[in-house]
This record gives structure tokens, C-alpha cells and sequence, in this order.
């Protein structure tokens, strides 16, 4: 009789094995079984956060059997390690396009960007939100370092967002600033803190509770850019309850799969506007008739998030139509 197949959740991922922690609060770690390996699949096959079942190997070890369905998932498009961009294309499009996996099944991601060194990437953070709103993830936003700016000046960068809607954190982990309120935050939930390298977002976790964060490397000096600290995605425990993951930074976001026609949809700010446009396929930017148009010179949103939204509706259009040529001159 073979071993009882069980259940665990993933809670670190390194080089094609899984730290799993298990019904009975133990952590194992697992390979993945062939027959899983062997499917095409254009997402992550397994990734930090999932639930799976798993079963224990007769010769000894263990294996995941099966990654149970994911409730959500914060995702992007995998970068291709050549350089040379995110996509490559043939004549019917672009190849080798899969989607990655940041984390599997949040509660609530919270986004971690510096008032300075590094200066904060808005477009960045734009586009981590597009991301979070397609998932419909909850999302907290961190502003670290406020120590060496103060808090009303970062506000001035960032209160559009707390207008928007999103809770806006300012804290510090040099002073301890607001890591109370985060702490509380992050409490009971299964969490990932996403962001840029050397934000600080390691920092806030040994601010949290000593020894959780990872080794910290300071801002290089010369460059001003983060250095990259954190190289696997892991699920790491809290005292107070619930799990928080520390993932490698993040220098740049494609998403997977979004049509230019849909990303009105995940700009909160710009959703409500949309139904009034005199043209159903309205792209608000050059149509007359557009509510969102006449809600920019009104000043009800913001000229940087409209510009947000032009850059990744342009961006995504010039891919669709380049999807389209390559699909009609193939055929």
C-alpha cells in the first residue's frame, strides 16, 4: 500500500526543489513529479504560496504530486536572461512567452518603494498595481526611508495614491516609524513584500522581528542603485502569526497576457469615467467625447497616472498589433 497523499502549502523555492510546510506544521522538502514536469505549461509550474499534495517517496524523500488550483496569483512575464528584452517573436508572434509567478495565493501584497536613495519609480509601482487590480489582491503601498526626507515631503509624491484609495504606509526601519502599523498589517495574512533592490525591504523585516530579514547590502554609493540581496522567493513566519515573503527585487515588470482595451479596467481612478465615453471602444487619448479626457483637464485625475495608463495602453497596443501582422503574413 502506498504512502497517504497529503497536503502542504509552498513556502520557499531554490533550483527545482520546494521547503514545504505541512498540515502538521513540519517543513519538508520535495521534487515535483515527472508526469507535472512533462506538461506545457506557459505558467509556473510551482511557485511560493501554493497549496499542493504530496506524498513520500518508497526509496525515501518526497514528491509533490499535484499543485492544487491557485485562488490568485501576483504574476508577470517572465524575463528572457538573454538581455535583449522581455519577447521574442516569429511570424505568428512572440515565442517563448511564459508567465511567472511572483507569489501564489495572498492575502495582500504590499509594495515597497525608498522617498530616496533609490529615488522612487512611480511607473514601477503603476504597473505593480495594474498587476495587483487584474488579480484583485489587496494592496498596501510602503514608503521606506522616511527618515531621510520626512514625511510630509514624501507624502507630496505619494498622497495621490492615498486620494486613489490605497493605504499608504511611511516608515522607517532605521527609526522604527510606522513598523508597528505594518506589523499589524501583516498580521494573520500570507503576504509578499514586492519592490525594487534596495528599497529596504529586508530591513522592515529584521525591523518587524529580529533575524527575519535576510543579509542587508547598503545602496551602493557610487551608483545609487540597489544591489540585489534577495535571490529566492520564501515564505518566512511570523511571531504574531501569518507568513510574509521576501522576494527579489524587481527591476522591471511586463504582464503577461493583458490586452490594451482592458487596462482602463485596473486604473481605479480612471474606471469610473469610462462608461461615459461617447465611444465604446474609447482608448482616452485622442477621441472626442472621452470622459476620462475631460476628467484629466479637470483635474479629477492625475497627469502622472494618466500617463501611466497612455504608456502601457501603447505599449500593449503596438504588441497586439504586432501579434496580428505576424498572424496575417503566416497565413
Amino acid at each position: 500500500m502506498g504512502e497517504v497523499v497529503q497536503e502542504g502549502m509552498v513556502i520557499k523555492s531554490q533550483s527545482g526543489f520546494y521547503t514545504l510546510r505541512t498540515v502538521d506544521g513540519e517543513q519538508i522538502v520535495a521534487g515535483v513529479r515527472g508526469r507535472l514536469k512533462k506538461k506545457r505549461l506557459d505558467i509556473t509550474l510551482v511557485a511560493v504560496g501554493d497549496r499542493v499534495r504530496w506524498q513520500r517517496l518508497p526509496e525515501g524523500g518526497y514528491v509533490i504530486e499535484e499543485v492544487l488550483p491557485r485562488v490568485r496569483a501576483l504574476t508577470r512575464l517572465k524575463p528572457i536572461p538573454s538581455g535583449r528584452g522581455s519577447r521574442r517573436w516569429n511570424r505568428r508572434g512572440y515565442l517563448r512567452e511564459k508567465e511567472q509567478v511572483i507569489i501564489a495565493n495572498p492575502d495582500q501584497v504590499v509594495f515597497v518603494l525608498a522617498c530616496v536613495q533609490p529615488e522612487p519609480r512611480l511607473r514601477l509601482l503603476d504597473r505593480l498595481l495594474v498587476g495587483a487590480e487584474r488579480q484583485d489582491i489587496p494592496v498596501v503601498i510602503c514608503v521606506n526611508k522616511v527618515d531621510l526626507l520626512g514625511v510630509a515631503e514624501a507624502r507630496r509624491c505619494f498622497e495621490i495614491y492615498e486620494q486613489i484609495g490605497y493605504r499608504v504606509l511611511y516608515t522607517s526601519a532605521t527609526t522604527g516609524e510606522n513598523v508597528a502599523a505594518l506589523r499589524e498589517q501583516l498580521e494573520g495574512k500570507i503576504s509578499a513584500l514586492i519592490g525594487p533592490s534596495g528599497v529596504g525591504k529586508t530591513s522592515l523585516l529584521n525591523a518587524l522581528q529580529p533575524r527575519l530579514g535576510l543579509r542587508v547590502k547598503t545602496v551602493s554609493d557610487a551608483t545609487g542603485k540597489g544591489r540585489h540581496t534577495t535571490v529566492v522567493a520564501e515564505l518566512l513566519p511570523l511571531a504574531a502569526g501569518g507568513w510574509v515573503a521576501d522576494t527579489p527585487g524587481i527591476r522591471a515588470l511586463a504582464h503577461f497576457d493583458l490586452e490594451p482595451e482592458e487596462i482602463d479596467a485596473y486604473f481605479p481612478d480612471i474606471a469610473p469615467y469610462v462608461s461615459n465615453c461617447n465611444f465604446s471602444d474609447c482608448s482616452h487619448i485622442v477621441e472626442p467625447g472621452c470622459a476620462v479626457l475631460a476628467a484629466l483637464e479637470a483635474g479629477a485625475i492625475s497627469e502622472h497616472r494618466y500617463e501611466s495608463y497612455v504608456r502601457l495602453h501603447q505599449e500593449y497596443r503596438k504588441l497586439a498589433d504586432m501579434y496580428w501582422w505576424g498572424i496575417e503574413e503566416d497565413e
